[in-house]
């Protein structure tokens, strides 16, 4: 039951994400889907999404680079709702791509992004979210009715999706 129980995850995933991979078994509690460059790529331009690296390259392995390989579906939806949502010109600036802080909840683990400041979004997450403190670093942080965190880190915002944002 359980090989046909992932047969049959596996195939949904497809559906909602072509090149989409199931990560775990039907055991899991939080296996979570995770998606190529490509097929992030695809999802950001669809909504007008950009995005930029300092080394111009997407390369996972190069802290210079922006990459979305490996990164969660629910991440790149929730950039998607944020997008819908919000109105606003999104730059994304950072992804998978290593050189980030490490933990659970990583950049590195797929469920982080950084997007440009701007004042569209900052007065968007400012005015629709709920403060709710200074993170350890002492960046100021607002947690939308989803439960996703946006850290104020100065040059950027911090995002980090624990799922689609309502999508």
């Amino acid at each position: 039951m359980a090989v046909r129980f992932r047969s049959i995850v596996a195939a949904l995933s497809l559906v909602v994400a072509p090149g989409a991979v199931v990560m775990g078994t039907a055991t899991d509690a939080f296996a979570v889907t995770k998606i190529s460059h490509s097929t992030a790529t695809s999802m950001f331009r669809e909504v007008g999404i950009t995005w930029s690296s300092s080394g111009n390259c997407s390369d996972r392995n190069k802290p210079t680079c922006t990459s979305f390989e490996q990164l969660n579906l629910a991440t790149a939806q929730g950039a998607q709702t944020l997008k819908r949502a919000s109105g606003c010109a999104l730059n994304i600036t950072g992804g998978t791509e290593t050189g980030h802080a490490s933990g659970t909840y990583s950049h590195w683990n797929g469920y982080k992004l950084d997007f440009s400041k701007g004042t569209c979004v900052g007065n968007y997450i400012k005015n629709s979210f709920t403060y709710i403190g200074v993170r350890g670093d002492g960046a100021p942080q607002w947690r939308s009715a989803s439960g996703n965190v946006y850290a104020d880190e100065g040059n950027h915002w911090d995002v980090t999706y624990y799922n689609c944002g309502g999508c």
